[in-house]
Formats: C-alpha cells, sequence, structure tokens
C-alpha cells in the first residue's frame, strides 16, 4: 500500500505540496487529477524516493521511503513523464542494464527481462534500438522498466498524455492486468481517464488536496466529474 502523511515539499519559496495525506491500498488503482502546477509529478518524485520531502512522511509497500529507503526503492515501480531512456541501446539491453541497478539477481535477470517485455507490450521490440521506435513503444518500453523485479507499488506519471487514442486504449488494457494484487497510483490531468478507469480520485490544485474519493462519490447529485472538478478548483460552494 501507499501511506502519505502530512507532506510538504517546497522550491525556494514556492510551496509545491502543502500537508496532503492519503492512503491507497494493495490492489487500488488511484489517480492523482489536477492541472499543470498542481504538485502530482512532485507527489510522485517524493513516492518513488527521488526528492525528499521538507515534512511529513510517505511510506510504500510497508516501509517508510525516509527510513529505509533501500526496502521502499526494491518494491516500487516508476514510470516518470520522460524516461530516461539511452537512444543508443536496444529495448532488451537497456532493461539489463535496469535490471543491475536495481540488484535482480543475475540468475533470474534474463526471466524478470523476459516477463516484463510480455505484460508491457515491448516484447516486439526487443531488439530493436531505442531511438527509432514510435512514441508508443517508447512508453511501453518505460513501463517494462518500471515492472522489473515484479514491484508492490507502481507509480506512472502522465503515462498516456502523449499517446494517440490506440495506444491509450491498449496502455489502459494492459493495466488492467498488471494492476490485480499491486498498489497503483497514477497522475493525469484527463477527466475521463480518471473517472472511468481509476477506483479513486485525488484531486490536487496548487499543492493541497481538496478532494479524495471514488469518482461514484464525487458525483452526487447526477453532476458529471468535469463540473464537480471545476467547481472544486475553482473554490465555488
Amino acid at each position: 500500500m501507499i501511506r502519505v502523511t502530512d507532506l510538504s515539499v517546497r522550491f525556494g519559496r514556492r510551496t509545491a505540496l502543502s500537508g496532503i495525506s492519503f492512503e491507497v491500498r494493495r490492489g487500488e488503482l488511484a489517480a492523482l487529477l489536477g492541472p499543470n502546477g498542481a504538485g502530482k509529478s512532485t507527489a510522485l518524485r517524493v513516492l518513488a524516493g527521488a526528492h525528499p520531502p521538507d515534512s511529513g512522511s510517505a511510506e510504500a509497500a510497508g516501509f517508510d521511503l525516509a527510513a529505509s529507503p533501500l526496502e521502499a526503492r526494491r518494491r516500487i515501480g516508476f514510470l516518470p513523464e520522460r524516461v530516461p531512456v539511452d537512444d543508443g541501446m536496444k529495448t532488451r539491453s537497456y532493461l539489463r542494464f535496469v535490471a543491475d541497478l536495481k540488484g535482480i539477481d543475475p540468475k533470474n535477470r534474463e526471466d524478470a527481462i523476459e516477463w516484463a517485455l510480455d505484460r508491457s507490450g515491448a516484447a516486439p521490440v526487443s531488439e530493436r534500438r531505442i531511438g527509432v521506435l514510435s512514441l508508443g513503444y517508447r512508453q511501453r518500453v518505460g513501463l517494462a522498466q518500471a515492472l522489473l523485479g515484479d514491484p508492490e507499488v507502481l507509480l506512472l506519471d502522465e503515462p498516456t498524455a502523449a499517446l494517440d487514442p490506440e495506444e491509450t486504449a491498449a496502455f489502459r488494457e494492459r493495466l488492467r492486468g498488471i494492476r490485480v494484487e499491486r498498489t497503483v497510483l497514477l497522475s493525469t490531468h484527463d477527466l475521463d481517464e480518471a473517472s472511468r478507469f481509476a477506483d479513486r480520485v485525488l484531486v490536487l490544485q496548487e499543492g493541497r488536496l481538496i478532494a479524495d474519493g471514488a469518482p461514484k462519490a464525487l458525483l452526487g447529485g447526477g453532476a458529471t466529474l468535469e463540473e464537480v472538478y471545476l467547481r472544486l478548483v475553482r473554490g465555488d460552494a
């Protein structure tokens, strides 16, 4: 599971996150919904162990990211918005490199890579150079690196933002199979994605968590998620 308690992050005078708290249970897919600059990516980077908070705490799979960072990171797969890939490497070579960084036992490395290639949909390009891949296949390679080691927690930063409708649908279908027995937290500014795909929606606005609930619970009174979201971010009653 994921547990965030009174988490705050500041960049100089700017507050990126202001005392947010939430939990995501095992087997649950939650969406961090908000406009650009709301703090979504910052929250995911903190949970991935890539940026320390200024105050508060974050836990993943039962491990505190400050007290037990290595144990926590071994159980986390992170797909950032811009995947740090080497365009000159072939997909399989890149995944071997990532597997070594993650400390996957060399005896199990090739099996782990094959499993990640299969689950991510990147198997057809396993021997191709990353630099020549389409955007959709590059995203699949990014998902494969996140899945290496079979993590308990999966963090996805705007995973479908740059994909065409066909690739977006394919990505969501793959994620439906991957999410079983995992905790999944993804960020998005896509209202449709949040309402149709997530079990819970966490709405961020200017670093504050202003709503948390199942899509249906947020849609009381017959409103659409778009209407609820716009009302929340504007601060209307």
